[in-house]
């Protein structure tokens, strides 16, 4: 499937956001969030406007990917930058066709070009692997509290960029939602039935899974 790759305009903004809504809806939780946080995302002050990305097939919008700047800390307090991506969504009728990984692919290619060191994101191991990411145990790169959760998951752009120290990892406060506006924003959209799915509790397990 021939598709091409270009970064977001104010046009696609309500595409990006219906196939958003589309590609997360009922996935993590009954309905859902990431449509919301699309669209406050574009107005923080840690959106990578150069890495807000859309996949094209013919004239439609099919996926999109978007970064925000994030940074880790080492025991000695010394900072490094780096960069997280999320959501990254693809409309289900199109999804296992590699929409999403070429939208990865690019969009390393275009961070390793405008000199970002890492990319740090919380996923699936099984999705992301493939691309080249590994635990943030195998970095030293925990979360805040020290720990290690199962879906931290680093890609290093710089080799040898953590070694010697212990990192803490901090991504943008823009993350954290306010689920009552996310739920006012929805009702924007045409009306979906908030049901169960067993991947709910999929990724309730993986949310509190950490190495040791």
């Amino acid at each position: 499937m021939e598709i091409s790759i270009r970064n977001e305009a104010v046009s696609d903004h309500r595409k990006v956001e219906e196939l958003t809504r589309e590609a997360f809806w009922n996935l993590y939780v009954p309905g859902c969030g990431e449509h919301y946080l699309v669209h406050i995302l574009r107005d923080n002050q840690d959106f990578i406007r150069d890495l807000d990305l859309v996949a094209v097939h013919g004239e439609e919008v099919i996926g999109h990917i978007v970064y925000m700047k994030s940074f880790v800390v080492n025991e000695l307090g010394n900072r490094i930058d780096t960069i997280t991506f999320g959501p990254l969504s693809v409309l289900p009728e199109f999804q296992k066709k590699g929409v999403g990984s070429a939208l990865i692919k690019h969009s390393v290619k275009k961070a390793i070009e405008g000199g970002y060191k890492a990319v740090i994101i919380y996923g699936d191991p099984h999705n992301y692997c493939r691309h080249g990411f590994k635990n943030g145990k195998d970095y030293r790169v925990s979360d805040p509290e020290g720990n290690y959760p199962y879906g931290l998951l680093v890609l290093e752009l710089q080799k040898g960029l953590f070694e010697g120290h212990s990192w803490k990892f901090y991504a943008s406060g823009a993350y954290e939602i306010d689920q009552a506006a996310a739920d006012e924003f929805d009702k924007q959209f045409a009306p979906k039935v908030k049901e169960y799915r067993h991947t709910q509790d999929v990724f309730s397990i993986q949310c509190r899974a950490c190495l040791k």
